[in-house]
């Protein structure tokens, strides 16, 4: 035996001792974990009456497909199967009731509305095909149904309107793949290495140039991450307006700069040597300069914010409470997020709020994007609404909502997590003083405010979509761009139409403009118009005649018609404008809310393009009308397919009528102009590409409201400012020393793809 063995034996147990001694001293001074508080109290009927406005449950959808299957008479294709030439549900939603009706319900003690569903159908297997809107209630035990086309749009809707389906997406990939690419072997193989795999296909729209259309071009981008900036120069324009899918053609090729009749057209020049090509470097699966991977290894975790004495709101079904808010929430189908019944103290400030559309309008050297105008409400604000990455997307504690949608299917679709609801410290005051003058003294508050988000994955952009809730009975309706750029090949004079961002990637220039509709009802549902701004007067000094003094003073102005509260994109409009209640403040001024945008929008299309009308809503940056259940919405989701003979036209909303004392709707439009740039690679950021609108009390309450907020502090020179009696900031290292309980990480997002 070696001498020295016990004494090594001692040695290492002597450090396995005080190993276990640290780890228990280091245990019992562990902090405590967190400890909520009671939940937010919230009253039963709230929460019940909030229910009119909720989504669908997937019961009920299923109960809606059901019930037309049974009783419409001809059959229908699972959406995602179904032929040009078939019968399909295209889409079940929500039909929101009536707002008198809603309004009984809510405040007048009336019977709850019915509950019903909207539900949007193709009908392709017809003598005269047609798209068609049903109403089907009462659920969730459906037994009637009513056709509602002629009622909404003043007559039946042409079926080559209709937003094209997943399932012919797919069925172009194949005529693509499988007839298209036949034509041009060779081509393909030398020039794009094409296997069969390699190729990742982007659409355009709107299909055409007249009413009838049905005819995309195709661009094609090698199949990597983030194809959406890898070009290889080659677009086809497929016409698929027939039914019949053995009748799809190619009526255009396109490469590098030069058109060709068709694939067998491009092939010959090809083989005859008489084609300028420009071959692409081949990009790894990873894409190279567009992967997102990060190129920096992981360091110090970024700050996580957390709540020390658990959530200080409440969210039970779709009704949501926070220090003095409350709304319902749901999600479209096709707009997204809204919000229904805001209320402030317990007072309606809004009935309903919600995006209506997003549009681009692209500009390029190359037919995919000179032609591209994309109305993404058609694809789908609500379809599209991302899965959230918990701590990325939203705080890693936040409150995530699944949602369900059916579109597409025959059967309802569940979304984890697509909406997250969060208090968010904006780590700043919200106000603030601090007195060095006569007295000394600090008083604040926080700014601390409520999120609620979606995110929208459309295509190649992602829709950050905000509304949120301050404690001074502000509101604000805020949406961040991210994603990749859109890009063609760079050739000829394509720098005319944006930056050069890799080597045969050129940005392209484009505009992006958001529609929301916002149904204030300030201190009741009958309000007015009021604009006050300022002007310079001239004005004698009266303790110095001979002296002259420059002052602003206050303009005051009743905008009483729907044609003086419709202000062009450009044009320049009052700084304050607010809708004005019957009723006054303490002081005697009539108790408002003022509606002030966030927008660096590029220019509307020209009123003579013959689209123009389809998105007529962007002519104007705020527009006012009379509330009307035939006005809805300010667009449609027909009118991407038809922009020629749109569905909707939002200019004619616009009419004279008087907005005096009557229910009214602000219409509101926000943007930015993007000119992708060298940052923009790998994709694009949320920093300045953030655009919206607040809705701020003017003169509502006779003080700020925020002042009775838990979260005030103040304290003298003479007090200490040390105790918690005092400064409840002084508190902090107690209360916030608990350690928050993280859930573990889950991601549903790539489930069921």
């Amino acid at each position: 035996m070696n001498p020295r063995l016990p004494y090594v034996l001692l040695a290492g147990a002597a450090v396995i001792i005080f190993i276990l001694s640290c780890m228990l001293l280091s245990r019992g001074g562990r902090s405590p974990s967190c400890e909520s508080q009671p939940s937010v109290v919230e009253k039963t009927g709230s929460m019940s009456q909030s229910l009119v406005f909720a989504d669908l449950t997937p019961e009920e959808m299923s109960q809606v497909v059901g019930y037309l299957q049974g009783h419409l008479g001809v059959p229908l294709v699972d959406a995602s199967r179904a032929k040009p030439s078939d019968n399909c549900i295209a889409s079940v939603d929500l039909q929101v009731p009536g707002k008198a009706e809603v309004l009984r319900f809510l405040d007048g003690g009336g019977a709850r509305p019915p509950r019903e569903a909207l539900a949007v159908l193709y009908f392709g297997k017809q003598p005269e095909p047609n798209i068609t809107e049903y109403v089907v209630g009462p659920l969730p035990r459906p037994a009637y149904h009513r056709d509602v086309t002629v009622q909404k749009y003043g007559g039946k809707v042409p079926y080559h309107r209709r937003p094209t389906l997943r399932g012919e997406y797919e069925q172009l990939r194949v005529f693509l793949e499988t007839k298209a690419f036949a034509a041009a072997p060779t081509f393909l193989q030398e020039v794009l290495e094409y296997d069969g795999t390699n190729v990742a296909f982007q659409s355009t729209v709107p299909h055409g140039f007249q009413s009838g259309d049905r005819v995309t071009w195709f661009v094609l981008f090698q199949n990597v991450s983030g194809f959406f900036v890898h070009p290889v120069g080659l677009e086809v324009l497929v016409d698929h307006s027939s039914l019949d899918i053995s009748q799809w053609a190619v009526s255009r090729v396109f490469y590098n700069g030069q058109y060709y009749r068709d694939m067998v057209q491009l092939e010959s020049a090809y083989v005859q040597g008489r084609i300028s090509v420009e071959k692409v470097r081949k990009a790894p699966w990873d894409g190279d300069f567009s992967s997102m991977r990060p190129r920096a290894p992981a360091a110090a975790q970024f700050p996580v914010q957390f709540e020390p004495q658990g959530p200080r709101y409440s969210v039970r079904n779709n009704h949501v409470l926070f220090q003095g808010w409350s709304f319902a929430f749901g999600m479209s189908v096709s707009t997204g997020l809204r919000l229904f019944d805001i209320r402030h103290k317990g007072e309606r400030v809004a009935y309903e709020i919600g995006v209506q559309e997003a549009l681009s309008v692209y500009g390029s050297n190359c037919p995919g994007g000179m032609s591209t105008r994309y109305m993404d409400g058609s694809f789908g604000l609500g379809r599209y609404t991302s899965p959230l990455v918990r701590g990325l997307d939203c705080p890693y504690l936040a409150t995530y909502v699944d949602t369900h949608a059916l579109s597409d299917s025959l059967r309802p679709e569940k979304r984890k997590a697509s909406l997250c609801i969060f208090e968010q410290n904006l780590g700043s005051p919200l106000r603030r003083h601090y007195s060095n003058l006569q007295s000394l003294y600090y008083g604040g508050l926080v700014n601390s405010a409520l999120v609620i988000r979606s995110i929208a994955t459309v295509g190649n952009y992602d829709y950050v979509w905000d509304f949120i809730f301050y404690q001074n009975g502000a509101l604000e309706g805020k949406v961040q761009a991210t994603g990749y750029p859109s890009s063609s090949f760079l050739h000829g004079d394509g720098l005319r139409y944006g930056n050069r961002l890799w080597e045969h990637t050129l940005g392209t220039i484009h505009t992006h403009f958001v529609n929301y509709k916002v149904d204030l009802d300030v201190g009741g549902v009958k309000n007015s118009l009021v604009a006050h701004d300022m002007a310079f007067e001239m004005a004698r000094a009266p303790w110095s005649p001979e002296q002259q003094i420059e002052r602003p003073r206050l303009t005051k102005k009743v905008l009483d018609t729907e044609d003086q509260a419709a202000f062009r994109l450009q044009s320049k409009m009052p700084r304050y404008i607010y809708f004005a209640a019957n009723s006054k403040n303490k002081w005697g001024h009539q108790r408002g809310y003022r509606i002030q945008i966030s927008s660096f929008a590029g220019d509307h299309i020209p009123e003579a393009s013959s689209m123009e009308r389809a998105i007529s809503w962007a002519r104007y940056q705020l527009a006012i009308t009379r509330r009307k259940e035939e006005e809805p919405t300010s667009t449609s989701i027909y009118n991407q397919n038809d922009p020629w003979t749109p569905t909707v036209a939002f200019a004619d909303f616009i009419n004279n009528e008087t907005i005096t004392n009557e229910d009214l709707v602000a219409w509101i439009t926000a943007g930015f102009l993007h000119i992708p740039h060298s940052e923009d690679i790998p994709n694009t950021v949320t920093v300045g590409n953030s655009v919206g609108f607040l809705l701020r009390p003017y003169n509502y309450y006779d003080l700020d409201p925020s002042i009775y907020s838990n979260d005030g502090v103040f304290f003298t020179s003479e007090q200490d400012f040390t105790a918690c009696e005092i400064n409840p900031l002084a508190c902090l290292p107690k209360t916030a020393s608990c350690l928050p309980n993280f859930p573990p990480f889950t991601y549903d997002g790539f489930r069921n793809m």
